[in-house]
């Protein structure tokens, strides 16, 4: 009888798929053990003096991490499930939060809020009675921000991306009708901006011609991932996007095109170890990057590690 058997190459949870086995690929190295429980991370994002925030999801806390590696809680809220990050040039801190769960178990009340860097000064950008379930957001070089609204499923597209400018008085949808919109990124430029759909498995490009504003035909999806996870994303000084991996303890590289070039394994994913890869900050001006992510079955805590990427970090709106 002739059997199946599983080969290095298949064995694990998270597997890599085929077509990206052959692609430049690193192994990231740990840099900093946050907790010993595994606490799910997320939105790391560098401030002006190279201090690495991110949140602590279910905590609903905003962490601090300093150049010497000081951990400080700047700002808690319970029940609000902060999941994304941005830094304004003024020096606040942005805060997307998917917000409570409702008698169904599913989110609906999310917000956006400001803080000072101490924590201090609150301010509702965008309410829960909006209706959005805000997962990420990215600065454009005028002071606006896209934000991804997480809502839907696979079956159900009800989220999406949308913008709001500068002066903080409109929302405009941008990439409407998504599948649990997560991760968004813009080129270097304010040219193109990106997007990961969770629910559909899938890497979004828009072309921008201003804020906002997508011109015809200007839109395409040039990547279906294969397994699950397509979480937040940052891009590099050449427009390269790095997408994070949840449930698969990786970042997945594309070119400024969408066509994948490389990868960074987190150690121990072979052994079901640090799945739970869910974003990424690049430093700007350097070549390193710190992913954060958890260990939901190996005991090894949440974890931020750091490799190097192709290009640097540019200069986003924080440093501008």
């Amino acid at each position: 009888m002739n059997t199946l058997g599983h080969t290095s190459a298949t064995r694990g949870l998270a597997p890599i798929p085929p077509s990206e086995r052959d692609i430049a690929s690193v192994v990231a190295a740990p840099f900093y053990k946050v907790a010993d429980e595994a606490l799910p991370l997320e939105g790391p994002a560098f401030d002006r003096e190279g201090n690495l925030l991110f949140v602590d999801i279910y905590g609903s806390r905003v962490l601090r991490l300093s150049p010497s590696q000081q951990l400080t809680t700047v700002y808690t809220e319970a029940g609000q499930n902060f999941s994304g990050i941005a830094v304004h040039r003024d020096g606040r801190i942005f805060v997307a939060a998917v917000g409570p769960k409702n008698c169904l178990g599913a989110f609906d009340a999310g917000t956006i809020f400001a803080i000072h860097p101490d924590g201090s000064r609150k301010q509702i950008i965008v309410p829960p009675t909006a209706g959005y379930v805000a997962n990420d957001l990215v600065f454009d070089r005028q002071g606006g921000f896209y934000f991804t609204d997480f809502r839907g499923s696979s079956t159900h597209p009800l989220g999406g991306v949308y913008y709001m400018p500068a002066e903080l008085n409109t929302i405009k949808p941008v990439l409407p009708s998504m599948c649990g919109a997560n991760g968004v990124a813009l080129s270097p430029d304010d040219k193109v901006l990106w997007a990961t759909e969770f629910s559909a498995c899938r890497l979004h490009r828009a072309d921008l011609s201003a804020p906002a504003t997508v011109p015809h035909t200007g839109t395409s999806i040039p990547y279906q991932f294969t397994g699950p996870g397509a979480d937040s994303m940052r891009t590099d000084s050449e427009g390269n996007v790095y997408v994070a991996m949840n449930r698969q303890g990786r970042v997945l590289v594309f070119n400024p095109y969408g066509i994948p070039i490389g990868q960074i394994l987190l150690p121990g994913r072979e052994k079901n170890q640090f799945l739970r890869s869910t974003s990424l900050a690049l430093m700007p001006g350097s070549r390193e990057l710190f992913i954060v992510s958890r260990d939901e079955f190996g005991g090894g805590g949440a974890m931020i590690f750091k490799a190097g990427g192709f290009s640097e970090g540019f200069a986003m709106f924080s440093h501008q």
